[in-house]
């Protein structure tokens, strides 16, 4: 069996994401916390919540995006037993 080239540089593509998201999150959840007088402290506090769940959401997608690439996808015909 050989690996998807196309698919293994989508799930490249989506780790690379959110190794982005993975640093971006915690810096805005970290500059919402420092500033916690100003106006703008919940809707930032909010955009990096929501980076934080797109960068765990994204990992996941990535990894079983790579899985597929590599072992290829499963059917689903193969997965019922009766």
């Amino acid at each position: 069996m050989k690996t998807d080239k196309s698919t293994l540089i989508k799930g490249v593509k989506y780790l690379a994401i959110t190794i982005l998201l993975m640093f971006l999150a915690p810096g805005l959840i970290y500059q919402a916390f420092k500033n916690q007088d100003n106006p703008l402290f919940w809707p930032v506090l909010i955009l990096g919540i929501i980076f934080a769940i797109g960068a765990i959401s994204l990992g996941f997608y990535g990894i079983k995006v790579l899985m597929d690439a590599f072992f290829g996808k499963k059917s689903s015909s193969s997965s019922s037993s009766s």
